[in-house]
């Protein structure tokens, strides 16, 4: 063996500890602006994670839920996003992460994926009323204020097909259009069962009362309640009742909408 082989031989492993070094050190400072798109692709824009810090290790960003596609239209929430991801699953293909956002949402919540599948574990969030004014009309028009929280059981996507529930409580509700404060609290169930998922409205408690019935497919949207006033509020609530929907002719407003 001459003496230039030798000396490679002798550098060699100097030169593998420098690789995987740099190579460590460019994954370990990976910026956080590499998964925030991720997001905003894998739920069609009503997730999105703006003004990334950090890295995709540790990390957070603003969070600005969108009730539609266009995240423009999307409401900011208080705080930030925050985020830790494990290093070792992503050796076999897996990606591991808690996240939490302060204050609105009180406990982390874990996202576990994979090649074939995802998960969210439940959680709960509080969010503004106004992301409701994202769903369009009558929304907008109606303004509303209260308590709004979002809660979910353990979220599973398995291909195109997703199974989990998410339940909206909206409490005190109240409206730019109406002088009787409040209107009422509701709750709004969506169950996801595959390819099909279901909405469901029912009224806790006030002088508004809404319900309703609907499903959800990939390529059709469709909803029929009603609702009706109770109460020495039904003659203050009729103007109210006018936006929302058509008079069914029992003093009720039919509340269709088909996509």
């Amino acid at each position: 063996m001459n003496s230039g082989w030798r000396r490679l031989l002798a550098v060699l492993p100097w030169l593998v500890i420098a690789v995987v070094s740099c190579g460590v050190t460019l994954v370990a400072m990976m910026p956080a602006a590499w998964i925030t798109p991720q997001f905003a692709k894998a739920t069609q824009g009503h997730v999105n994670l703006i003004e990334p810090a950090g890295s995709l290790w540790h990390g957070s960003a603003a969070l600005v839920l969108a009730a539609g596609p266009d995240a423009g239209a999307g409401t900011l929430l208080p705080g930030r996003v925050q985020w830790q991801t494990a290093f070792w699953p992503l050796l076999t293909g897996h990606l591991s992460m808690s996240m939490r956002q302060t204050p609105a949402m009180p406990d982390p919540i874990q996202v576990a994926a994979a090649p074939r599948g995802a998960m969210i574990s439940a959680g709960q969030i509080a969010v503004p009323a106004a992301l409701l004014a994202g769903l369009g009309a009558p929304f907008n028009t109606l303004d509303l204020h209260g308590a709004v929280q979002l809660s979910w059981t353990p979220w599973r996507l398995l291909g195109a097909r997703t199974y989990g529930q998410l339940v909206v409580t909206l409490t005190d509700m109240s409206s730019r259009v109406s002088p009787v404060k409040p209107l009422g609290s509701y709750r709004v169930a969506l169950q996801a069962q595959g390819d099909t998922s279901t909405i469901d409205l029912s009224t806790l408690n006030g002088p508004l009362m809404l319900s309703g019935h609907g499903a959800i497919t990939a390529t059709t949207t469709s909803f029929h309640g009603k609702a009706s006033a109770v109460g020495a509020a039904s003659d203050n609530l009729a103007g109210l009742l006018n936006l929302l929907g058509r008079p069914t002719g029992d003093g009720a407003i039919a509340l269709d909408y088909t996509r």
